[in-house]
């Protein structure tokens, strides 16, 4: 019998997703008109860059997506606590978004905290970008690092 309350699960989400399809559909019908009378949807979500975190003893790397954007439109701050990221990808000039047909990418203003938790080598931090992405370094302090003791056999 569970399995049979299962599949009416799936009915019901699949009747859900077809109720956000339909009223999507709704809101594109009412976005502006591209070429040949079709309407396009303009992107008005916020933007949060897609970020990776990789940890391992020695260093915590951070690799943001940050395509579009410039070197000096890209600020990183650090305090004993956290990393923010933070910055803005400039939108198109008005003369060029009168030739858009359609705009998905976002742009504006972005922010992102990490909590980073452990102690960190604060003036060994470097931060490289290229090809649109964002790669922070973060050594870890010496006194968190493991260290291996040796056993030795006594007498």
């Amino acid at each position: 019998m569970d399995v049979f309350r299962n599949w009416r699960s799936l009915d019901d989400l699949r009747a859900v997703q077809e109720e956000v399809n339909r009223l999507f559909e709704q809101r594109s019908s009412q976005a502006p008109q591209g070429p040949a009378g079709r309407r396009e949807h303009v992107s008005t979500r916020v933007w949060t860059p897609a970020v990776d975190v990789i940890e391992d003893e020695h260093e915590i790397v951070l690799r943001a997506d940050l395509p579009g954007m410039k070197q000096d439109d890209i600020k990183i701050e650090l305090t004993a606590e956290a990393l923010t990221l933070s910055g803005s990808r400039p939108a198109p000039d008005e003369a060029d978004r009168e030739k858009h047909v359609r705009i998905e990418r976002v742009y504006g203003p972005f922010q992102r905290s990490f909590t980073i938790g452990v102690p960190l080598q604060q003036d060994k931090v470097t931060a490289q970008y290229h090809d649109g992405v964002l790669e922070i370094h973060l050594p870890k302090a010496e006194e968190i690092k493991p260290k291996r003791v040796e056993v030795k056999v006594g007498g």
